[in-house]
């Protein structure tokens, strides 16, 4: 949504296939690195309005940024009016910040609308929050029902309607929720969602050269790789589409013809996957707390006890590997700074465990697939791998549903052990 020339991309998308008829937009992203995203400029203003600053050069930039691409597709469309009333409703501090920042989605869906002359609604008309932030689903959906009338809809993303009757917006990113929601309301044949890479990548593009696109992969996997540091969709995303049980299929605004990732719950090569990993994923800086202790695997409690010392600092555990007489919990290291001395002590004094040990700067790698366990080899091929480049292991984990072999690696080593995955078990 950035320019002139994107919204063209996207009215030849919508041709492309008439049965295309629910678009849910967010706002005007970069045009160039050296861009600015019109969201970061929305809290800018908010920001300078609360330390007395006139934010008129910055609200300029947002608005001019409308009206080119207004001008640019001939659009007969009345920006001048609104972008005034709220230049005026931010100058008397009349406008919240979740307000404010919505309007970038905002003011993208008018446009578009207009230039495809479909159907505008807004989220504020359908989008329903409850007082605790999360959405009321079943009145959310029975809403768009009730507005959808035309051969076309433009909805803007982002945001919604609190029950006092305040706009609030979901966390960065939240258009795909808006639009997962849409398609869940709606019961769509599939949810497309279109961005600037064609589908998931099977490895991060900053660590492996060109890595390919993954062609399939199941809600499950999906999971998995977004909880182990994959960057692919606002985790809020999933969740709408997957209960509805709509195909959610990830495309490229750029390539339109290229198939982009597609997302289902199951496949039928499930029996029989084409490919056993889908891709390698990874995350760095955590800290392991290890401990043993004699006879450990005949105590009960030993383990509540540890992890109730973490629960009372409000940590959450991300894995917890094990053997007979010892146990470990890998959190991440930012969770713990500033009290880890405090955890070991209580640790200490409840467990009374024989050793008693801390390691940071470790990072996770995941290879992430389905029916990785009915594998022969596969744990052992990795480890040779990772032992043969020279990478020492200081942790693994496999989860029991047979979707992830996980292993513990130096910071240092981060980056190689995925490279050096990427070219065994894909190339």
């Amino acid at each position: 949504m950035a320019d002139a020339g994107q919204y063209r991309k996207i009215r030849d998308i919508l041709l492309a296939d008439p049965e295309r008829r629910v678009v849910v937009v967010s706002a005007a992203g970069k045009r160039s690195k050296t861009d600015h995203k019109i969201t970061d400029l929305l809290y800018l203003c908010y920001a300078h309005t609360q330390y007395g600053v006139d934010c008129s050069n910055v609200f300029e930039m947002i608005a001019s940024r409308y009206l080119e691409i207004r001008d640019e597709l001939k659009i007969n469309l009345d920006l001048e009016s609104e972008l005034a009333e709220l230049k005026h409703r931010i100058d008397a501090k009349s406008v919240t910040q979740d307000e404010l920042a919505s309007r970038g989605e905002y003011f993208s869906a008018k446009l578009l609308a207009a230039y495809l002359d479909f159907q505008f609604i807004d989220a504020v008309d359908w989008v329903k929050f409850n007082f605790d932030g999360t959405v009321d689903a079943e009145a959310t959906y029975e809403a768009l029902r009730g507005l959808v009338w035309g051969p076309g809809v433009v909805i803007p993303g982002f945001y919604g309607l609190m029950p006092d009757g305040k706009i609030r917006t979901f966390s960065r990113g939240g258009s795909d929720i808006t639009g997962a929601l849409a398609a869940a309301a709606l019961e769509a044949e599939v949810y497309e969602n279109w961005t600037d890479v064609s589908g998931i990548l099977m490895a991060d593009p900053r660590i492996v050269d060109n890595p390919l696109t993954i062609p399939e992969v199941t809600y499950d996997e999906l999971r998995e790789l977004s909880y182990s540091g994959a960057q692919v969709l606002h985790e809020g995303t999933i969740f709408p589409v997957r209960e509805k049980n709509i195909p959610l299929n990830i495309r490229n605004t750029n390539a339109p013809d290229d198939p982009g990732t597609m997302i289902r719950e199951r496949f039928d090569t499930d029996e029989e996957p084409y490919r056993f990993i889908t891709g390698i994923t990874g995350k760095k800086d955590f800290t392991i707390i290890s401990l043993s202790k004699r006879g450990m695997s005949s105590q009960v409690g030993v383990l509540r006890k540890v992890l109730t010392v973490l629960e009372r600092h409000n940590i959450a555990v991300d894995y917890v590997p094990n053997g007979i007489d010892n146990v470990s919990v890998v959190v991440p290291t930012e969770s713990v700074a500033s009290s880890i001395y405090t955890i070991l002590g209580e640790i200490q004094q409840e467990v009374e465990p024989d050793t008693l040990d801390v390691h940071d700067q470790i990072a996770v790698v995941a290879a992430v697939g389905r029916k990785m366990a009915f594998r022969p080899g596969i744990s052992g091929k990795i480890f040779a791998t990772l032992g043969e480049a020279g990478i020492n292991i200081r942790m693994i984990n496999q989860g029991p549903d047979e979707l992830n072999i996980i292993v513990g690696v130096d910071n240092r080593d981060f980056a190689n052990a995925i490279r050096v995955l990427y070219n065994t078990f894909v190339k």
